[in-house]
């Protein structure tokens, strides 16, 4: 009768222990994706700061300008991992023609302002990049769990789903929007 409830407590110890780690795991994921959050927001409201400097300068891109505005907003409309990873690589390609206007426009491309965009924006865009490695490592962490035995058989109790990667694209290092910087005579 003892061994038996020996067991019984072992096993049940052995879940509690399982189950907090999948806690901390899934709070890990919950808080890394909170700091991409920040990040993704953060390039969301430089965004029409840079539009409003482009436009000043580059009345005849309309085109340009009405894009990277819709990117924006589709950016920021979308919650599902996957969805939004796809959405914010659009709005990266947009950003990239943006800030290439300012090759054909000398004065915009000397203006203080624009200047001091870019460089927050690719500020934005290195935090981007740490903040996504941490999620991505969050995820692959939790997702392990998830699946590995013996916290499988807790996860599947207790409703711990598998999360999304995100992932702009297969190569990182296309993510980052190319912004020349550097002095301007």
């Amino acid at each position: 009768m003892y061994i038996v409830l020996i067991v019984v407590l072992a096993v049940a110890s052995v879940g509690v222990v399982l189950y907090n780690r999948l806690i901390r795991s899934r709070n890990r994921v919950d808080n890394a994706w909170s700091d991409i959050d920040v990040q993704l927001q953060r390039r969301h409201d430089l965004i029409p700061r840079l539009v409003t400097a482009v436009d000043q300068y580059a009345k005849y891109e309309r085109a340009t300008l009405e894009t990277v505005t819709e990117l924006r907003a589709e950016a920021m409309r979308v919650s599902d991992v996957g969805a939004r990873g796809k959405a914010e690589e659009d709005l990266s390609a947009g950003i990239r023609r943006l800030i290439a206007l300012a090759e054909t426009y000398p004065d915009l491309k000397a203006n203080e302002n624009f200047l001091d965009l870019q460089n927050n924006l690719v500020e934005t865009e290195n935090y981007l990049q740490f903040a996504r490695r941490y999620y991505n490592g969050s995820v692959r962490d939790y997702n392990t769990m998830t699946a590995a035995v013996p916290s499988n058989f807790v996860a599947n109790m207790f409703g711990f789903d598998e999360r999304s990667f995100f992932q702009k694209s297969a190569d990182d290092a296309a993510n980052v929007p190319l912004i020349k910087l550097g002095s301007v005579e």
